[in-house]
């Protein structure tokens, strides 16, 4: 902002004056240099005393004198100036006269109060604040961006958004980009993005607003940059999906509910409930039972498949430890890529050959629910000097391609079909007695199984196992 100047001698005669002085109060430096104070042309004679007093007393203190007077245009208005004085000295130290810079009060008040908000938002704001340059590089970080970013307010400065960001950096930048380019969304920007920190990688939701930056002092618009504002949101935007989840889980467990009533046959409503519960939740789902459960729900089942009962009810080996259970497939989901309702499967005699240990047997063991996922491939140190791409992208391939093949043995080694690489196993239980084992599984596509999703799974092993226990009991009665 500029600033009006003018200058008195030891007398208070006006020895210069500026053209900001001349724009303010309408004095020519031709018509003001050489007048004695401002008495009886720019101040009324009432207040041209004391304001003539003030003025001069900055030659005996020390520092800058801050005062405001109502000075006069020459056209006969007022205006209210904050003045900034000091003394001059001599060359031999002696008072010589004092110098003033004055300005409107409400053109300073509008610089201080600009001056104040950008201390605050760089400061103590609750938003994060990020002042970005031409180059797509931070120039000024606030505390609460540092925080939110899991960094220093100076670590981050001059380097590229991508060293922090592992996804979501180039919708972050096409946002800035555009911002430069055509200004101001014209209203804030929802992104999810996830970043690299100490304790390894988050996945957050920013609610962002951006402000192109222009110079106020070149006559054509010069961008310096792009202002980011954002908030961290990922509380009420997880908040609002486990809601929404809940509502569809919710619904589609109605809908299934519905259908499986109109069901003659009550293995079909218990493959209903699954063709539903698979919306949005998993790739594939079967249903094991026991071995004299599978014998009651098919008649020609041999004997020597059933073998003996628990005092649980459910089926074991004669003579094996309890940890043998035997499990039958009598229903699953096409696999192979296929897609298509859960289905009986025909000529279930034969029980599925689980190793000791396997989820589903836990699952019985436990009476609850098992989550397993097949184990990550793990990461390779970062090198110390910066690969050839060819040979980083070689790298990338071949660890991508031993992670595909160890998920492809993991899932066949538990009988599952190819591609599996998450699981959840809840035991199926009716009147106090355990009949088997329902399993969801999800590909690579998709995020393992968390707690949220195991209650689900059980609120749909409950409504499938009531009906498998239909099954088996009009199964022994129609036998």
């Amino acid at each position: 902002m500029d600033a009006a100047l003018c200058a008195f001698d030891a007398d208070g005669v006006v020895t210069h004056w500026n053209r900001e002085a001349e724009r303010i109060l309408g004095w020519s430096a031709d018509e003001a240099v050489g007048r004695t104070g401002f008495a009886g042309w720019a101040v009324r004679a009432a207040d041209a005393g004391e304001v003539q007093e003030r003025l001069m007393a900055a030659m005996d203190r020390p520092g800058r004198q801050v005062h405001e007077f109502a000075l006069l245009r020459k056209d006969g208005g007022r205006v209210l100036v904050r003045t900034q004085s000091s003394g001059v000295r001599g060359p031999d130290g002696t008072p010589a006269g004092v110098y003033c810079a004055f300005s409107e009060v409400h053109a300073q008040i509008d610089l201080e109060r600009a001056i104040a908000l950008s201390e605050a938002m760089f400061d103590d704001a609750s938003w994060g604040v990020v002042l970005v340059d031409v180059d797509l590089r931070p120039t000024v970080v606030n505390a609460h961006a540092a925080r939110a970013l899991s960094t220093g307010r100076t670590t981050l400065l001059g380097r590229p958004l991508g060293d922090l960001i592992v996804q979501g950096a180039d919708e972050l930048e096409g946002a800035l980009q555009h911002v430069l380019a055509e200004g101001a969304l014209s209203a804030p920007a929802e992104m999810w993005v996830t970043l690299r920190t100490a304790e390894g990688e988050r996945r957050r939701c920013w609610r962002s607003g951006f402000v192109r930056l222009a110079s106020p002092l070149a006559e054509e618009p010069v961008p310096l940059g792009v202002g980011w504002l954002f908030r961290d949101i990922t509380a009420a935007k997880q908040a609002e999906q486990e809601a929404s989840r809940l509502r569809f889980r919710g619904t589609q467990l109605h809908r299934a509910s519905r259908t499986a009533a109109e069901c003659e046959d009550p293995m079909e409503a218990a493959t209903s409930y699954l063709d539903f519960a698979l919306a949005g939740f998993a790739d594939h789902a079967l249903i094991d039972v026991s071995a004299d459960i599978s014998a009651d729900l098919s008649a020609d089942l041999s004997a020597d498949i059933s073998g003996g009962m628990s005092g649980d009810g459910f089926a074991r080996s004669s003579g094996s430890p309890a940890s043998a259970e035997r499990l039958v497939r009598v229903a699953e989901t096409p696999s192979g890529g296929a897609s298509g309702p859960c289905l009986p499967v025909a000529g279930a005699v034969l029980p599925v050959r689980y190793r000791a240990g396997h989820p589903a047997l836990q699952a019985v063991a436990r009476t609850g629910a098992v989550r397993t996922s097949a184990a990550a491939a793990p990461r390779s140190a970062p090198p110390s000097a910066p690969a050839p791409a060819s040979a980083s992208a070689s790298a990338s391939a071949s660890a991508e391609g031993a992670a595909r093949d160890a998920a492809a043995v993991w899932a066949s080694e538990r009988q599952w079909p190819p591609g599996t690489v998450h699981a959840l196993c809840t035991v199926l239980r009716s009147r106090g007695r355990t009949l088997g084992v329902v399993t969801f599984l999800r590909g690579a596509s998709r995020l393992a199984f968390e707690r949220p999703d195991a209650v689900y799974a059980e609120s749909v092993a409950v409504r499938v196992a009531s009906a498998i226990d239909l099954a088996r009991a009009l199964g022994r009665h129609q036998a």
